[in-house]
């Protein structure tokens, strides 16, 4: 089964104005661009309402996170529901700087919350960019596919028995020493965590799910390592940080053009 190739920007908390960032949008609008790639863009909160009417209409807009209840008393929280409700298609969830925010730990309390985030997300109707990766020194001790299985597995759980859910899911994964360190994993490298994670698919969900789900790559993106990446067989796109609030970002866009 063919997989559609996958760009995601994420913006974080840049650029600090909404002039700057329709100056990166009217790049964006402008640019020609690969039509099999399907692009998401995400900036932060205060900006996805705008971006919603601004950005062009064969890209999609995403939040960073949201919550996993669906209303109630979560000061300074976005639920799902309202994110739908704006017209907000996708939003990113278990991003490491999240994660790290919040301390993960081994006892998994962190990743309980963003399994419940996923669920709820997926129930209001949203499509989920889910983030895993590991940090340097569990690489180091060869412990990167563990970390993601542990990452994953809460999903696994929340949805079981709900096979469909995962045809709105796009696993990103984005190993944390990777993310802003202008470090980027081999393509060797990256290949053979995103073959561990399909195979682990298709043990835990099924080997259409396996198939079909995609499985970006996140850290450290660039115009100059995109294309060897791309090309990677279960490689199935870029989530971009920093890339995605340059022009560089319409060639990583196209990477898989021919």
């Amino acid at each position: 089964m063919a997989r559609k190739f996958f760009v995601g920007g994420n913006f974080k908390m840049n650029p600090g104005s909404l002039e700057a960032k329709k100056a990166i949008v009217n790049v964006l609008n402008k640019a020609d661009v690969d039509p099999n790639t399907e692009v998401v863009i995400s900036p932060p909160a205060l900006y996805l309402i705008p971006l919603v009417d601004f950005l062009r209409k064969d890209f999609s807009v995403s939040a960073q996170n949201c919550h996993e209840k669906l209303s109630g008393a979560f000061t300074g929280e976005i639920s799902p529901t309202q994110l739908a409700d704006a017209g907000v298609p996708w939003v990113i969830l278990g991003h490491s700087e999240r994660r790290t925010l919040f301390g993960e730990n081994e006892k998994g309390e962190v990743r309980s919350i963003v399994a419940a985030k996923t669920k709820a997300a997926l129930d209001a109707g949203l499509k989920v960019i889910l983030c895993v990766g590991e940090k340097e020194e569990q690489r180091e001790a060869g412990k990167t596919d563990e970390v993601v299985r542990s990452q994953l597995e809460p999903v696994f759980e929340v949805l079981k028995g709900d096979d469909a859910a995962w045809s709105k899911i796009v696993i990103a994964y984005e190993p944390v020493w990777a993310i802003g360190t202008g470090k980027v994993a081999s393509p060797k490298d990256a290949q053979e965590t995103h073959a561990a994670t399909r195979k682990f698919l298709a043990e835990r969900v099924s080997p259409a799910v396996a198939e079909s789900t995609r499985i970006i790559y996140g850290g450290s993106v660039s115009a100059k390592n995109c294309k060897e990446l791309s090309t990677q067989p279960d490689i199935d796109g870029f989530l971009v940080g920093g890339a995605s609030l340059k022009p560089e970002f319409v060639d990583i866009i196209n990477s898989k053009r021919a």
